[in-house]
C-alpha cells in the first residue's frame, strides 16, 4: 500500500506531503482544489506520461515521490529481489519532471526506465475516477475482467502460448503454399541462374588477380623498357655499375695488401658485386617474361567486364566476388528447398494439426469456464446492484464466439475462431429498468448506472484482486442521496480488502472515511497553492457541515454532520 506521498512543485502545489494508512482514507475540498492533481502525481509514480507542463510555472522541475510497503511474497517483492533491493525496506519511486522535457525515474534511489515502473507497479494500485473508470466500457477488457473473476489467468496463459506456437506454423505454410503456386516458374528461373553461374566457372579471388594482370599487361611496354635500361646500367652498358664495382674491388685488393684493416672493406665490395649481378640477372629474367599482348589485354579486360555484370544481376554493383559466389551458393539451396517442398508441407501441416488441436481443446476447456462464470458474475453483480439503489436492473455477461473478423485469430473444427485470449469474446449487458431489452453497457449506462456499475464489479472482485491501493476519483458523479449513502458503504466494504483513497463532494461518502484529509486552495505572496491537512474528529465534523451547507454553516448544518458521522459506524 501507499504509506507516503511527496509532491514539489507539481502544477499549482508548491510543496505538499501526504502520510497514508490502512483502510478508507477520504479526501475533500473545494472544485479546483488541487484533490484530482494529487491523484495525476499518484498516477506518475504509476507509471503515467509526464509532460512539461506538470511543472509549476517558474520552477525548473517537479518532482513526485511515493513509498510503498510491499507485501511479502508477491510479484513486487519478487521484481525487487531480482533488482538487488530488500522488499521489507519497501519500494521508493521518485519522478523528476524539466521543464525541458528530460524526466528521469528513480527506484529505491537508483535511476530506472520507465518500462521497469511500469513492470514494478503493475499491482501496486488502480485508479477508478470519472475518466479512469471509463476501461468498464472498453468491451475487448470484458473478457479480462471475468477472467480474472473466475481465477482463469494461468489456463487463458496457456491458451495464449498455445496459439503462439501455432501461428508461426501457419505464417510457415503460407508462405510455402505461396511459393508452391510459383514454383514452376521459380524453379525454372532458378534453374537457370545456376546454370549461367556454373557455366561461369568463377574461382575464388578471380577478380582480384584479373585486375592485377590488367595493369599489368596495360604497362607492359614501359616495364619492359624499364627493365631493359636496368640490365645496361646495371651490367651491359659501357661504365655499367658491375664494371665499376669490379674496378672497385681491385683497387681495394691492393690496398688491403698493403693494410689488412682494408680488408672488411674488400668484403663488402666483393659482396656488392655478387648483389649487383644477381640483381642485374633477375631483371634479364624479369624482362624476358614480360610480354606486350594487346589479344591477351583484351581477354582479361572481356573476363572482367563478363564477372562486373554478373555482380550487377546478382548482387549489386558494389558487392565483390564473395557476395556473388554466395548467391550462387544460396540459388543452389533453394533449388533443393523446392525439390523437398511437398515433404516439408506435409510435415507443417501435420505439426499444425496437432497444434490445432491442442489449442482448440484448451479452448473449449476455458469456454466452458468461462460461461459458468459469467453466470455466477452476473448473479452478483445484479445482486450488489440492488443494494446499491438499482432494484430491478438486469445484468449480462454475455459470452460468445469470437466472430470471423477478429483479426489474429486462427481458424478451427467448423470454423471457430481462436485467438490468444480464446474462442470467445464477453459483453457486459445491462437493462437498468424493468420493460428494458438487454444492451451493451457502453450504449445505455448513465454516469450515476456507470459508477454504480463499477463498484458492483469492483466489490466482487475486491477479496481476489492483487492491487495494493485502490483509488476513487470522484466516482460519485451523478448520484446522490441514499443511493451516495449506499455507495459510500460499499467503499468502505472495498476498504476491508484494500487500502482505499476516495476523493468526494459528497458527505454521504465522506462519513464512512477512516482517516478524513481537507484540500485547499490558498494565495500565498501572490502565488496560488494547494495544501492538504489531516482532521480531527471536530475538523471532520466542520468539513462534512461544509459540504453540506455550502457558504454559510449553521448550528443545525454542524450538528446534522455530527449525527452523519456518528451513526456511519
Amino acid at each position: 500500500m501507499l504509506t507516503d506521498l511527496s509532491i514539489r512543485h507539481f502544477a499549482i502545489i508548491d510543496d505538499l506531503s501526504i502520510s497514508f494508512r490502512e483502510g478508507l482514507t477520504v479526501l475533500s475540498g473545494e472544485t479546483g482544489a488541487g484533490k484530482s492533481i494529487i491523484i495525476n502525481a499518484l498516477n506518475l509514480l504509476l507509471g503515467g506520461r509526464a509532460s512539461a507542463a506538470l511543472v509549476r510555472t517558474g520552477e525548473a522541475a517537479a518532482e513526485v515521490e511515493g513509498l510503498f510497503s510491499v507485501p511479502e511474497g508477491s510479484d513486487t517483492a519478487e521484481k525487487l529481489v531480482d533488482m538487488g533491493h530488500d522488499p521489507a525496506e519497501g519500494l521508493l519511486v521518485r519522478r523528476i519532471i524539466s521543464a525541458t522535457d528530460r524526466h528521469r525515474v528513480y527506484i529505491n534511489g537508483r535511476l530506472a526506465t520507465m518500462q521497469l515502473l511500469a513492470e514494478l507497479t503493475e499491482n501496486l494500485a488502480s485508479i477508478s475516477g470519472q475518466h479512469a473508470h471509463q476501461a468498464l466500457l472498453k468491451e475487448e477488457l470484458h473478457l479480462l475482467f471475468l477472467d480474472r473473476f473466475a481465477g482463469l489467468m494461468p489456463l487463458r496463459e496457456r491458451v495464449g502460448n498455445a496459439f503462439q506456437a501455432l501461428a508461426p506454423l501457419l505464417e510457415g505454410l503460407r508462405k510455402k503454399e505461396a511459393l508452391k503456386k510459383r514454383q514452376a516458374e521459380q524453379e525454372e528461373l532458378l534453374r537457370f541462374q545456376k546454370e549461367e553461374l556454373d557455366a561461369a566457372a568463377l574461382e575464388e579471388g578471380e577478380d582480384t588477380f584479373l585486375e592485377a594482370e590488367r595493369l599489368r599487361l596495360r604497362n607492359a611496354e614501359t616495364l619492359l623498357r624499364t627493365a631493359n635500361e636496368g640490365v645496361a646500367s646495371l651490367y651491359t652498358a659501357e661504365g655499367a655499375v658491375y664494371e665499376r664495382v669490379t674496378q672497385l674491388k681491385k683497387e681495394l685488393e691492393k690496398g688491403a695488401s698493403a693494410d689488412s684493416g682494408m680488408s672488411p672493406l674488400l668484403s663488402e665490395a666483393e659482396e656488392l658485386c655478387y648483389r649487383v649481378e644477381d640483381l642485374s640477372r633477375n631483371l634479364q629474367q624479369y624482362r624476358d617474361g614480360i610480354t606486350v599482348d594487346e589479344r591477351a589485354l583484351d581477354s582479361v579486360e572481356e573476363r572482367l567486364d563478363f564477372i562486373n555484370k554478373l555482380k550487377r544481376k546478382y548482387v549489386g554493383a558494389s558487392a565483390g566476388l564473395p557476395e556473388l559466389l554466395e548467391r550462387q551458393q544460396a540459388i543452389e539451396a533453394e533449388l533443393a528447398s523446392l525439390e523437398t517442398l511437398e515433404v516439408e508441407m506435409e510435415g507443417l501441416e501435420q505439426s499444425i494439426s496437432d497444434a490445432r488441436e491442442k489449442l482448440h481443446s484448451l479452448c473449449l476447456s476455458l469456454s466452458e469456464k468461462r460461461k459458468k462464470a459469467s453466470a455466477k458474475l452476473s448473479s452478483l453483480v445484479e445482486k450488489e446492484l440492488k443494494n446499491l439503489e438499482m432494484p430491478r436492473a438486469r445484468f449480462n455477461v454475455a459470452v460468445a464466439p469470437l466472430g470471423a473478423e477478429a483479426g489474429g485469430t486462427a481458424e478451427g473444427p467448423s470454423g471457430v475462431r481462436m485467438g490468444e485470449t480464446g474462442m470467445d469474446r464477453a459483453v457486459f449487458m445491462i437493462a437498468p429498468n424493468v420493460g428494458e431489452a438487454e444492451k451493451p453497457l457502453t450504449k445505455i449506462a448513465s454516469g450515476g448506472e456507470l459508477s454504480r456499475v463499477v463498484l458492483a464489479v469492483k466489490t466482487i472482485l475486491a477479496e481476489g484482486d492483487a492491487v495494493g491501493t485502490v483509488v476513487f476519483d470522484e466516482v460519485d458523479a451523478g448520484i446522490g442521496g441514499g443511493v451516495a449513502e449506499v455507495v459510500g458503504m460499499k467503499i468502505k466494504e472495498i476498504s476491508s480488502h484494500h487500502q482505499v483513497l476516495c476523493i468526494t463532494h459528497l458527505p454521504q461518502i465522506a462519513k464512512f472515511g477512516q482517516h478524513h484529509y481537507r484540500i485547499e486552495k490558498q494565495v500565498v505572496k501572490g502565488r496560488t497553492c494547494t495544501s492538504i491537512t489531516p482532521l480531527t474528529e471536530e475538523g471532520r465534523v466542520d468539513e462534512m457541515a461544509r459540504m453540506l451547507g455550502g457558504v454559510e454553516v449553521t448550528r443545525a448544518t454542524l450538528d446534522h454532520a455530527r449525527e452523519m458521522l456518528e451513526t456511519a459506524g
